[in-house]
């Protein structure tokens, strides 16, 4: 008789002997999956049939096991299960999932205006411009100085702008960068740089400036950037800030000073002074104070989590005649200067 139909006589169904001898040679090696089948595994009724000749009193005794103590063995023998053994393991995660990862906070925005971060620009045209104009408010430092000492011989546009210094130092808060801005805006008149150098860009000191009661609007920015310093107001809280008008998609020159954290704006365009947060056609670009020429930037976070049209650096690519915008591509500086209003 074969063994399939004993088995069958015993009550065993092939798929029950399939079952245990596929577990067994899971935890035996296949050399000797016989001999374990014989001693570990099989039930009493199996021995019978595989060895019907054998006396009762000489049998092996029979060994009964459940499935999931074989399942859990394999699982010691493999680093797994409560019982395992593992010689060096992670801290496994208490949850798998393939999710992206929450986004962390956006940091706080930057200190400098329009809450961006600024570093030092390379090199180039507005280096050399910057150099040059503090050279002449040098030799303006020197004449104010002067004719405070001596007034009788003061020059007509120093002794004018020390007024307007005066005026400013009487005042406090926000009352004193209104008072520079108002009294810059109407002491001089509108011209600009062609018209009156025969140069496309030229930064005038403020005695140059009220010596002709003319300039354009990097003039009137350097011109309250020096009053506001001489009135006392604090250096670190004063930008020139060249910025891209993009309303009328032209170059400009504005003045920010910190007052009680806040940026505020102060425009040859406007009267009255305007929070760095409401000028949102102002797209800025440069940031120049005694610590030299700075470029801005966006928070790299925020940067990550806009999208493309935001993802750029502060600068948008209109001002890609400033040279912002292949410095973040990563090339070298062109050195690109803008014609100012």
């Amino acid at each position: 008789m074969t063994l399939h139909w004993e088995l069958q006589r015993k009550g065993l169904c092939a798929l029950g002997v399939g079952l245990v001898a596929l577990v067994v040679a899971g935890v035996t090696s296949p050399a000797r999956a016989d001999d374990a089948l014989a001693r570990d595994v099989l039930t009493q009724d199996a021995q019978d049939t595989l060895a019907p000749g054998i006396d009762a009193a000489t049998r092996a005794p029979a060994t009964f096991f459940r499935i999931t103590d074989v399942l859990a063995k394999l699982d010691a023998m493999r680093g797994r299960g409560p019982n395992a053994v593992r010689l060096a393991a992670l801290t496994p995660s208490n949850i798998a999932t393939d999710a992206a990862p929450e986004p962390g906070p956006v940091p706080a925005k930057g200190d400098e205006p329009f809450g961006l971060f600024i570093f030092r620009a390379p090199e180039g045209l507005l280096w050399q411009k910057w150099r040059g104009l503090e050279t002449r408010l040098a030799s303006d430092a020197e004449t104010l100085s002067r004719c405070q000492t001596d007034a009788g011989n003061c020059p007509s546009n120093a002794a004018q702008f020390l007024r307007l210094i005066g005026a400013v130092k009487s005042k406090s808060g926000r009352a004193r960068l209104d008072e520079a801005n108002r009294a810059v805006n109407t002491a001089v008149r509108y011209v600009s740089d062609f018209a009156q150098h025969g140069e496309a860009d030229r930064w005038s000191s403020p005695l140059e400036t009220f010596a002709t009661a003319k300039g354009d609007c990097e003039d009137y920015a350097i011109a309250k950037y020096v009053a506001l310093r001489e009135a006392g107001f604090p250096r670190e809280d004063l930008r020139l800030v060249l910025v891209r008008d993009r309303a009328v998609r032209q170059d400009h020159a504005v003045l920010a000073a910190r007052l009680d954290g806040q940026w505020l704006v102060l425009d040859n365009r406007r009267s009255e002074l305007i929070e760095d947060s409401g000028a949102t056609n102002l797209a800025p670009l440069f940031a120049i104070d005694h610590a030299g020429v700075h470029l801005f930037a966006a928070p790299y976070a925020q940067r990550q989590l806009a999208g493309p049209a935001e993802a750029a650096p502060a600068a948008s690519d209109e001002a890609t005649q400033w040279g912002n915008a292949d410095i973040a591509a990563g090339s070298a500086w062109p050195g690109a200067l803008p014609l100012l209003m």
